[in-house]
């Protein structure tokens, strides 16, 4: 981890202390128990994340993309090095990090370390329809929807600056959708501007917002966003036209027929 990390992470737990904050490992890491004696390590205010590092990474080469995801690995390790053993990390937090190692079972090839990064997002595609806080808010509704979405907007910080002599997070939120309904993805956010492209179907990668992106995100809403992407594409084959021309009517009914759910009942 570099300095200016370790002395943000120090500074931090001082101001917490001098004011009487009685400090565990939650305020720096989020962690959850899992099945078997393992544990989910997830960020906080100090967590995994390492804000500006990765601005590089969908345009970076294979190269490049290693040595950013080495710069992700030093930092992660520095961080729980320190919160076990720093004198300024509060004995309650160094005695609870150190009872958490890597598995023994997992990744055994790389140490117990993981082989890959998450990579959450990068490049996004911009076809008829983008789906936006205005769809996820449920303030309006995209049209011939393909599948639900649910999940709150939590979008993580992009870089930590300095305003008015202190240090924010810019770009973190974590909050709900103002207790909206889940909400429809619609079809054409699936699929591209048919001038740029045909015969493609995008179900991560959608067309959508940085914000919209950090609702629709979750792994449930891609498979069934992609079952109704290989429905559509079965229809565009035996009707022999593009994507964008897909007759809705009939993918809806096959959806239906496949279990899909794609409206969510008014109460």
């Amino acid at each position: 981890m570099s300095f200016p990390a370790i002395e943000l992470v120090a500074r931090f737990t001082a101001a917490c202390q001098a004011i009487g904050d009685e400090m565990d490992l939650r305020w720096f890491s989020k962690h959850d128990p899992l099945p078997n004696g393992k544990w989910d390590f997830n960020t906080a205010t100090f967590g995994g994340n390492l804000p500006g590092a990765s601005w590089e990474w969908p345009e970076a080469s294979y190269a490049r993309r290693e040595q950013i995801a080495k710069e992700h690995e030093n930092y992660r390790r520095g961080l729980l090095h320190f919160l076990a053993t720093d004198p300024r990390v509060p004995v309650k937090v160094r005695d609870d990090m150190k009872r958490f190692g890597l598995p023994r079972d997992e990744f055994a090839d790389n140490g117990g370390w993981p082989h890959q990064l998450y990579i959450r997002e990068a490049r996004r595609m911009v076809s008829d329809l983008v789906m936006t806080e205005h769809h996820t808010f449920g303030r309006q509704v995209a049209p011939n929807s393909v599948s639900l979405g649910s999940y709150g907007t939590d979008t993580h910080e992009i870089r930590r600056i300095v305003k008015d002599g202190v240090v924010i997070r810019e770009g973190k939120t974590a909050g709900g959708r103002d207790g909206a309904p889940p909400y429809p993805i619609g079809y054409a956010a699936i699929v591209p501007k048919q001038s740029e492209c045909e015969n493609l179907f995008v179900t991560f990668a959608l067309s959508a917002s940085h914000t919209a992106f950090s609702s629709i995100r979750m792994e449930p809403v891609f498979m069934a966003t992609s079952q109704s992407a290989a429905t559509a594409a079965c229809v565009a084959i035996e009707e022999a036209v593009p994507v964008q021309k897909v007759n809705y009517a009939k993918l809806r009914e096959r959806q239906l027929l496949d279990g899909q759910k794609l409206t969510w009942p008014a109460k």
